[in-house]
């Protein structure tokens, strides 16, 4: 099999452990005494309604309302599901969270709020706070969005700033058990930075969400900055905390995970007679660091190939002013490939949900010939990875990586080929 089937074969095996068709169904509980209401959002939150239906009995109360990207949805009957903004919030999907928080506060003792929960929903989920408007909360996500803000970071700030992250949805549900399922989309799998947790505790605070901000140098609005600073005095309640009575029924479950489908892709390729090296399901950092870091590894163990060395995470990318087109996964491949002469590897780094950044691709691919291939079309590598162009250097190599939605999230997988 040739280096670009290896590849791609491999992250098909990696989104496929991922789809809540194939793991959501097993976690689903008997139907309650009450009824059942379905809640929830991020980039797999359609899929997931779709495969609760499919396993929910006929004859059991089942009702509800996701909210999912735009071009993410599917076909269901019994769970509303609607289409939003990501990264940056929009109408839709404020109105979407405001008519979740009236629902869970319908539900009683004996009814089961069933919140699926899924990489993506801080933006999807976003009403503001009393006082901050949707556009100052954009405004703000996308400044962290460009310092280069680790997805922890940025939803510590988003959490004290909108009405059902961090715990609130379970708080809203007034005492009725809750059961969320949670597609992982963060490193470590805490269910309270997955979609700024609705339904989990909040160890952070106020405080912590105005140093963030500090750190960054990222002016807060005003509006902002008054909300915060009344927070961390103690004028404006916070989220609920570890130990609030609110999660005495609440159960939070990770049901996918990148560790998990690091391990299916691993498979795959041992399947094909490929000796793997899993690195770590937890890689974070600037991209281009990563890069230099796997670089290095490259360095040492390519006289031992055939062997694949496989990652799994969320890296950064810092834009400047000025930046071109392209994700956390073309810099990374582009950079790997300005780390040496030539390109004495095959690689693939993509996202697992199908969207790198703001394009339409999931990411690219690296081949032996890459840079030679480049230089013969006048495409400058160095210069491409300087303006931030990391998509247009492989979309004219046509060595893109384009899925379309996959309709999951467990973030991104990184594979490198050595000696094959």
């Amino acid at each position: 099999m040739n280096p670009r089937e290896l590849l791609l074969g491999s992250f098909r095996a990696a989104v496929a452990a991922a789809a809540p068709a194939a793991v959501l169904p097993a976690h689903l509980p008997q139907p309650p005494r009450g009824r059942t209401l379905v809640l929830g959002g991020g980039k797999a939150a359609a899929a997931m309604a779709a495969a609760v239906e499919a396993s929910w009995p006929a004859d059991a109360a089942l009702s509800g309302l996701v909210v999912t990207r735009y071009a993410h949805g599917c076909a269901t009957t019994r769970i509303e599901v609607v289409e939003a903004s990501h990264p940056l919030p929009d109408s839709r999907g404020e109105a979407a969270a405001l008519r979740m928080l009236e629902m869970a506060g319908e539900l009683g003792a004996d009814d089961l709020l069933l919140a699926l929960i899924s990489g993506g929903g801080s933006s999807l989920l976003a009403a503001p706070v009393d006082g901050v408007t949707l556009k100052e909360l954009r405004q703000l996500t996308k400044a962290l969005l460009g310092a280069g803000a680790t997805i922890q970071e940025i939803n510590t700030v988003r959490k004290h700033l909108t009405r059902l992250s961090g715990g609130r949805l379970a708080r809203a549900a007034a005492g009725a058990q809750v059961l969320a399922l949670i597609v992982s989309d963060v490193v470590g799998d805490d269910p309270t930075h997955i979609a700024s947790g609705p339904c989990a505790p909040d160890s952070t605070t106020c405080a912590d969400a105005l140093d963030a901000l500090r750190r960054f140098e990222v002016a807060a609005p005003p509006s902002v900055q008054r909300h915060l600073d009344a927070c961390a005095a103690g004028s404006i309640e916070d989220t609920p905390k570890p130990g609030d009575p609110c999660f005495t029924r609440v159960d939070n479950r990770v049901i996918a995970s990148a560790g998990r489908s690091l391990q299916a892709a691993a498979d795959y390729l041992e399947g094909q007679g490929i000796r793997v090296v899993l690195l770590s399901d937890r890689v974070s950092g600037d991209a281009r660091t990563v890069a230099k870091q796997h670089a290095a590894l490259v360095r040492t163990l390519r006289a031992r190939g055939p062997l694949a060395l496989i990652s799994g995470g969320e890296t950064t990318v810092r834009l400047a002013r000025h930046a071109g087109h392209g994700g956390r996964n073309t810099e990374f491949l582009l950079a790997l490939a300005t780390a040496f002469d030539h390109a004495p590897v095959a690689a693939i780094a993509a996202d697992t949900d199908g969207v790198d950044g703001s394009e339409d691709n999931a990411g690219a691919l690296l081949f032996p010939d890459t840079m030679a291939r480049a230089r013969a079309q006048g495409l400058d590598p160095h210069a491409c990875l300087a303006a931030q162009d990391s998509y247009g250097f492989f979309s004219a190599l046509g060595d893109l990586v384009v899925t379309g939605p996959t309709r999951t999230n467990v973030n991104d997988y990184r594979a490198v080929l050595l000696g094959v």
